[in-house]
């Protein structure tokens, strides 16, 4: 009984803790000619036309598609660049 209660409290915790679960975002779509619709997610035009040949279907880009934001540089990097120019 014991046992059960600490690994339940490590799962709560574990799941306290994750990260929430995002979509994917990808910018090409692959249109399927045998009618088995859409499928927006390729991250190259290649992979979603390597794809799509095998239905005779084709690629467009993803309207919805939202490049992810470009990373800011964290205040110690940023004091430490400025360091460097100084010296």
């Amino acid at each position: 009984m014991r046992r059960g209660s600490i690994l339940l409290g490590v799962f709560v915790a574990a799941s306290a803790i994750a990260n929430p679960a995002r979509a994917q975002n990808y910018p090409w779509c692959a249109n399927f000619h045998d009618g088995a619709g859409v499928n927006c997610g390729f991250s190259t035009y290649q992979q979603c036309m390597a794809t799509a040949q095998g239905s005779g279907g084709f690629c467009t880009q993803n309207n919805a598609y939202t490049p992810p934001a470009a990373a800011t540089p964290s205040r110690q990097s940023a004091l430490k660049h400025h360091r460097r120019k100084a010296l």
